[in-house]
């Protein structure tokens, strides 16, 4: 493929000239097409305001003469005239005085000669001016002024009863100004204190763009992007290659074993001391990834930050969003991939719309309008409700499961489920009972069964839940010692799921059945596993070590196909791990908040018969 020439030849027609332009034809009385269409794209256009001397414009302006200059050609012309009459009149004298003496001829001749040789010298024209468009005054323009005020204006003869209207009329005009400066004086105790600097700079940031200013930024912008993702797509040439046509052709000699290939590096400088706390591949634009980050840290709590990775363009995010609580967790729609669900730590979930350019989330919830009392570890978007309005659920270490509608102006929340947790009921004053509640770290949904989901706890239990029933549970697994971080559905078999636990273990369980089928011991607390898409007996997962281990039931069911160190052990652990739905890539999060794309070679990725 890469010694396979593509010939592009450059043509100087523009793509977006309509080609099926029709119009009437009065002459054969039917609609023609038109064949020539006019290919000249204008990318700028300014009307001046010079003239060139050369152009029509410039010579019909030249013409145009001062009147102090008309008023010199005619006095010379006339002079010229009266000396010819002259002349004329002294020739005929001289062919009737043929007699007189010679003397008196030549001295004519002599006087005649002089008179013809001293012509008056052409007076030099005045340097003409072109006349200025803009240099003029209008009458309805000047403001009016006012009659003098002083009683010396007023003539003698002019009655004094005339005076004395004058004096009232300036009288009430007084006192229409000082009532009009009172008014605003009024208007100034009542405008609120002048803004603080962060206020000023926030008002400045929150200023509407006119449609123009908007519609040039998102020309400009749109042009930028394509020329950056081609100055990238040169620089990583070799990347690009790789990811497009290697295949690790040592797999021969491997046996069963695979590689990951190490491809790009995504980071950026605003999020530097924030841990890669979630990810979430785009269902319609393959190349595009949301990642969050936040800190798992209870201590090192701060903002947060919402990125959108795509594969075309390494070097710097496509989307960037900032948040004052760090986010936890974030999910695109299916049908809508402009929608990008999040959890925050503070308990809050939001709704960002890609589509709309404002770093403001278009729906958020609030302590008023209700709000989970801990972090929010997972969010996933569900089927349309009753009345065809978006909703999402939500899970959180308060134990709540929390269903989310977006209705007009607000999210509206509905109560799921209670995690209560059995045998924990106290006993408190006067003989009232408080039941513990199970702390919720992930949830997911049945990929045909849409009322069906599990639930994993800090507890390490895993509970079956439905939709329908908020009071009991279907089902309870006691999965794990420890916390479990991950639990996910198989995409193609519908009884199977898999859980991951902080107590090193990845268990794959049958839901109708309570013990698990397979349990693989990682020797390092396990952060996150995943399916992938293109195999149902193929799944990943990380270690808090920095490796990442693939496995395929259908190869090898007791050990990893490949376990290889992906980032430096060295104050640094791996925090979630995808596949991407098309390409055979995954991409794993780091707590220096760092993704890093790996290629899978071909024995880690063979689709079964």
């Amino acid at each position: 493929e890469l010694k396979e020439e593509f010939t592009c030849i450059l043509k100087a027609n523009n793509p977006h000239a309509p080609q099926n332009i029709i119009r009437y034809s009065f002459k054969e009385r039917a609609y023609k097409s038109v064949s020539h269409v006019d290919q000249m794209a204008i990318h700028f256009s300014l009307n001046g305001n010079l003239i060139l001397k050369d152009s029509d414009e410039g010579r019909r302006q030249g013409v145009k003469v001062s009147p102090a200059a008309e008023k010199a050609p005619v006095e010379t012309s006339a002079v010229i005239s009266e000396e010819a009459e002259i002349k004329d009149e002294g020739s005929k004298g001289d062919t009737q005085a043929a007699g007189q003496e010679e003397t008196e001829v030549s001295g004519t001749a002599e006087v005649s000669e002089e008179a013809e040789t001293e012509e008056p010298s052409p007076i030099k024209p005045k340097e003409q001016k072109f006349a200025n468009q803009f240099n003029f005054t209008e009458r309805a323009s000047t403001t009016q002024n006012n009659p003098m005020r002083e009683a010396a204006c007023q003539p003698e003869s002019a009655p004094f009863k005339n005076f004395s209207v004058t004096v009232n009329q300036w009288n009430i005009y007084d006192a229409y100004v000082e009532e009009l400066k009172r008014i605003e004086k009024a208007k100034e105790k009542e405008k609120p204190r002048p803004q603080t600097a962060r206020q000023e700079e926030e008002r400045k940031k929150g200023r509407k763009l006119t449609t123009l200013e908007s519609q040039g930024i998102n020309k400009i912008s749109k042009a930028a992007k394509i020329t950056e993702r081609m100055v990238n797509q040169n620089i990583f040439d070799d990347i690009a290659e790789d990811f497009k046509y290697f295949e690790d052709e040592s797999d021969e000699f491997r046996g069963q074993q695979g590689t990951l290939l190490p491809l790009w590096k995504f980071q950026c400088d605003k999020t530097k001391k924030l841990a890669v706390t979630a990810i979430s591949w785009n269902p319609k634009y393959k190349d595009l990834i949301a990642v969050g980050y936040g800190s798992y840290d209870f201590v090192k709590q701060g903002h947060g930050m919402l990125l959108l990775y795509s594969l075309k363009n390494p070097s710097f995010p496509e989307y960037v969003f900032s948040s004052e609580s760090g986010i936890m967790c974030v999910d695109f729609h299916n049908d809508y991939p402009y929608l990008l669900a999040v959890g925050f730590y503070d308990g809050n979930v939001a709704i960002y719309n890609l589509k709309k350019a404002t770093s403001q989330p278009s729906y958020k919830s609030s302590a008023n309008s209700g709000k989970h009392m801990e972090p929010v570890w997972q969010v996933k978007w569900q089927n349309n409700g009753v009345y065809n309005n978006l909703n999402f659920f939500s899970v959180s270490s308060d134990g709540q499961i929390v269903s989310w509608t977006l209705m007009k102006n607000e999210l509206v929340h509905t109560d799921v489920i209670k995690l209560s947790v059995e045998g924990t009921t106290v006993q408190w004053q006067e003989g009232l009972q408080l039941q513990m509640l199970g702390c919720g770290t992930s949830f997911d949904f049945h990929k045909k069964i849409d009322y069906l989901f599990l639930v994993g706890t800090e507890e390490g239990k895993i509970y079956k839940c439905s939709k329908y029933y908020s009071s009991q549970f279907l089902d309870v697994f006691e999965a794990h010692h420890m916390a479990v971080d991950s639990v996910r559905w198989n995409p193609y078999h519908l009884k199977v799921f898999i859980s991951c636990s902080s107590d090193w273990t990845v268990k794959i369980w049958d839901h109708t059945i309570k013990t698990p089928m397979f349990v693989y011991d990682l020797s390092c607390a396990v952060a996150d596993v995943a399916w992938s898409p293109y195999s149902s007996t193929v799944f990943a997962a990380v270690t808090t070590d920095g490796k990442a281990h693939v496995f395929d039931l259908s190869v090898n069911k007791y050990e990893a196909l490949c376990t290889q160190l992906v980032v430096a052990k060295k104050k640094n652990k791996i925090t979630h791990i995808q596949f991407n739905p098309v390409y055979p890539v995954i991409v794993v999060g780091d707590e220096q908040g760092h993704v890093i794309s790996l290629k899978l070679s071909p024995n880690l990725r063979k689709v079964p018969k």
